[in-house]
């Protein structure tokens, strides 16, 4: 079984999104996986509701275990979502930006069509 320890950075801890994005890398590989508290109980990797329950903060350090064939790169790609801080003021220009280039965009291709 390999295992890391991992410093978690997003501002959110393991809550929400990031713990959204945890359990979806997780199940990306042929892998078991599990994360825990330093000194706590493995829980299962692939389990939204396992992840958030762990009440991991930012700046708390877990230990990921995984065992398989894809278990280097499981603890890879797990490390590196843990390793990056989300995002959220951009999430949030990203969504307006969206929203509002569709509006305009559906607003333009329905003057085009209809005049």
């Amino acid at each position: 079984m390999s295992e890391r320890v991992v410093t978690v950075v997003p501002e959110a801890g393991l809550h929400a999104r990031p713990a959204s994005r945890f359990v979806r890398t997780a199940n990306e590989f042929d892998a078991e996986i599990e994360i825990a508290p330093i000194d706590g109980k493995p829980m299962n990797a692939r389990s939204m509701l396992a992840v958030t329950g762990l009440g991991v903060e930012r700046g708390e350090d877990v230990r990921l275990l995984a065992e398989g064939a894809d278990a280097e790169a499981a603890l890879d790609a797990l490390e590196a979502v843990l390793s990056t801080p989300e995002e959220s003021d951009g999430d949030s220009e990203d969504g307006g930006t969206d929203d509002a280039e569709d509006g305009n965009g559906a607003a333009d291709e329905s003057g085009t069509e209809g005049g």
